[in-house]
């Protein structure tokens, strides 16, 4: 199911510009054409790159964090996690397990019962 609304969002977002650009009345020499449909292109393949970043985000968010992979960014999106916590649990890696946290006094136990449920070590 997702993967035929994704199919849905891109074949949209590539052939909007293009009907728009066959709407136009004024007369164009060839070389204009080709320049705003280059152009039309390269928006196009940022919006779909953009597009088909957000579902892989969203797609991940229902699974949890492995803490031997994720970004800095990754992990102070976690709840309570600020950057110093993220730079730790980085500077810490490879963990065998997610409890390692507080065991090697990554964070403490209060912070680790607010993100136990979104984290894992694999």
């Amino acid at each position: 199911m997702h993967r035929r609304v994704v199919k849905i969002i891109a074949a949209l977002v590539v052939l909007m510009p293009l009907l728009l650009a066959g709407c136009n009345t004024q007369n164009s020499s060839p070389d204009e054409v080709r320049e705003r449909t280059a152009q039309a292109t390269s928006e196009i393949k940022k919006d779909a790159k953009a597009v088909a970043d957000g579902v892989k985000e969203g797609w991940n968010r229902n699974q949890p964090l492995d803490i031997n992979k994720a970004t800095k960014d990754q992990l102070q999106s976690l709840p309570g996690m600020s950057a110093e916590g993220a730079e730790r649990i980085i500077d810490g890696r490879p963990y065998s397990s997610a409890t390692e946290l507080v065991r090697r006094k990554i964070v403490s136990q209060p912070e680790y019962e607010k993100i136990k449920d979104q984290i894992t070590a694999q």
